[in-house]
């Protein structure tokens, strides 16, 4: 699923619902202005490359990824249907995961409003809310 010129703006909180599918090896959700500039990008990995049960955070400007960040609080199981919730400021994304825990990323492009997600993998999107 891809979205373009949406209003995400600083303060919004972004609700996403997905259901890993029973054999998700991971799923993805890029937040950014356009496919090469990609401000937040959330990879809970289930099974995929060398990772087990990790949430990589990445951020691409240019084309070019930076340095990834990895959190190795999982809360997400195959087949079961969550929620979180990501919120931002020009300095860094919120993101409150299913169990309630919080982790953070910096905003490494530092805007206030981005226009463009992205959500892909092995997953199936419930729902969707900015508000």
């Amino acid at each position: 699923m891809r979205v373009t010129n949406m209003s995400f703006k600083e303060g919004h909180d972004f609700k996403i619902r997905i259901k890993p599918k029973d054999d998700c090896a991971s799923f993805t959700v890029n937040i950014g202005h356009d496919s090469e500039n990609i401000a937040l990008h959330f990879n809970p990995r289930f099974d995929y490359g060398n990772d087990s049960n990790v949430i990589v955070c990445n951020a691409m400007s240019g084309g070019c990824w930076g340095e990834e960040q990895r959190e190795e609080n999982f809360p997400f199981s195959r087949g079961d249907e969550c929620k979180f919730y990501i919120n931002f400021n020009n300095e860094q994304f919120y993101i409150k995961l299913p169990d309630g825990s919080m982790m953070n990323f910096p905003n490494r492009l530092a805007e206030v409003k981005y226009k463009f997600f992205e959500i892909s993998g092995d997953a199936k999107v419930v729902g969707i809310k900015i508000k």
